[in-house]
């Protein structure tokens, strides 16, 4: 687990804390955009473009930042 840990670190340039800090990041803005989708799910009028583009911003961050 520690030697997979420490390759997949090397392969994407960053420290364990760079790591676990944009992880993170992604993580709670699945989980807004996420909550948004259910959201708007239930009242179609609110959150009418805000889940896509979370997921669009989303694919261009992990795009670039890899």
């Amino acid at each position: 687990m520690i030697k997979k840990s420490k390759e997949h670190l090397n392969s994407v340039n960053e420290s364990y804390f760079e790591h676990m800090n944009i992880a993170s990041n992604v993580g709670f803005k699945m989980l807004s955009g996420g909550l948004m989708a259910i959201i708007h799910g239930i009242v179609p009028g609110i959150f009418q473009t805000d889940a896509s583009n979370k997921i669009k911003d989303l694919y261009e961050f992990i795009n670039k930042k890899r």
